[in-house]
């Protein structure tokens, strides 16, 4: 009997040291999952911007772009702001089509938008090789190194857009079904390198994420075929 109590007790003690080693390291799994969520939510985001009449100069701009960076919900986003930001995703437009998103966060010292509200959704259309390598350096201020310009919105957009023809950047947002340019000059774009590794369960470099196809992850596939879809020839 009482050799039966001890394998009872061995055997929970093990039950209770597996469960607490899982409460205690569950961290990448979970990593994993939030990113995805990201994910996902960037192709929500592209496929709400996509069937918006007011945003075709964005889905024109898309077919011509060789890189866009997506914001689900760049938070508490109002006419002046400091300090807040949010998680986005970068890809580049490569020979195969669209590449493989890295995580990155944007911070805002100041994002002004041409309408009042919160911007929820934003959409950086990066329209030359220059500025999709200007975000993959360690630290990126928009305005800094490349040029950015509010994507015009809604009526006279072709009208609008004769005066920002050089513009490196093209941004966009959306905010409770509303359309607006938005100016994000002086965000700073930061790649959250410990977020991609979890994500794609191997380290890599942003560059090498995008053009090297180092790494992959199927969920992503979703997000690259919302991009493909969006663009207006």
């Amino acid at each position: 009997m009482s050799s039966l109590i001890a394998n009872r007790r061995t055997l929970l003690a093990s039950a209770l040291a597996g469960a607490g080693f899982l409460i205690l390291r569950p961290l990448p799994a979970e990593a994993a999952s939030d990113d995805q969520s990201l994910i996902d939510s960037a192709r929500i985001t592209v496929d709400n911007f996509a069937h918006d009449g007011q945003m075709s100069d964005l889905r024109r701009k898309l077919a011509q772009a060789k890189g866009v960076f997506v914001v689900p919900q760049l938070l508490k986003a109002s006419f002046i702001i400091g300090g807040e930001g949010g998680s986005g995703v970068l890809l580049a437009k490569t020979g195969t089509g669209w590449s493989e998103p890295a995580i990155y966060t944007m911070g805002a010292g100041s994002i002004g938008l041409q309408i009042g509200g919160e911007a929820s959704q934003v959409m950086l259309v990066l329209m030359n090789d220059n500025a999709v390598n200007a975000i993959l350096r360690n630290e990126f201020k928009l305005g800094a190194d490349a040029t950015v310009a509010a994507g015009p919105v809604g009526m006279g957009v072709e009208a609008a857009t004769t005066s920002n023809l050089g513009a490196d950047i093209f941004s966009y947002a959306k905010t409770k079904g509303l359309a607006a340019g938005i100016s994000v000059e002086g965000a700073v774009i930061s790649a959250r390198h410990s977020r991609n590794t979890a994500y794609y369960g191997k380290e890599a470099h942003p560059r090498n994420i995008l053009y090297d196809n180092v790494v992959s992850n199927p969920g992503t596939q979703a997000l690259r075929q919302a991009l493909t879809a969006a663009e207006m020839p």
